[in-house]
């Protein structure tokens, strides 16, 4: 009766916890917040990738919403987020017997700006940047494309969250 009583009272505090915002098992704390607004990020790059700015965007906003309790909003958000994708970039890493690049890097970095409305404290402006390397005799288009903006985009959005609203 005792374990049964145990149970209950733990899954019922548990319960309360997730619920009432007080913790979060993704780390991240939004305080007061209730209202999340991602604004377009421009692509400012000299090169620029046609869909990666609306794709950032889209990202950004939706690794907040999957891991919070946020509302996303058009205007006057809580927590407020907005800048632009300054370098889009592909170098060439490493050297090959004949001396030509035997890999490439293409490497994304973003500026953010973020607002705090429920604790200034909090608000930054900073530079996120995350690379992937590709074989240097690869296009990078189609599934090699994909596959670094998936792997650049999921650590620059990580990166943000973390520096925002992450409690690590």
């Amino acid at each position: 009766m005792k374990k049964l009583a145990f149970i209950i009272l733990f899954s019922i505090s548990s319960l309360l916890f997730i619920a009432c915002g007080a913790y979060s098992f993704t780390g991240g704390s939004t305080g007061t917040a209730k209202t999340l607004q991602v604004d377009f990020f421009p692509n400012q790059a000299p090169l620029v990738e046609p869909s990666l700015s609306q794709r950032f965007t889209l990202d950004l906003q939706d690794l907040f919403t999957r891991q919070t309790n946020l509302t996303p909003t058009k205007s006057n958000g809580d927590l407020y987020f907005s800048g632009e994708i300054t370098d889009y970039r592909i170098t060439p890493m490493s050297a090959s017997a004949n001396q030509t690049a035997a890999q490439n890097r293409l490497t994304i970095t973003v500026n953010v700006r973020y607002v705090n409305k429920t604790d200034e404290k909090k608000d930054f402006e900073k530079s996120f940047s995350f690379y992937s390397d590709f074989a240097a005799n690869a296009q990078l288009s189609g599934s090699i494309l994909e596959t670094a903006l998936d792997e650049i985009l999921e650590r620059i959005t990580q990166d943000i969250f973390n520096a925002s609203v992450g409690e690590w």
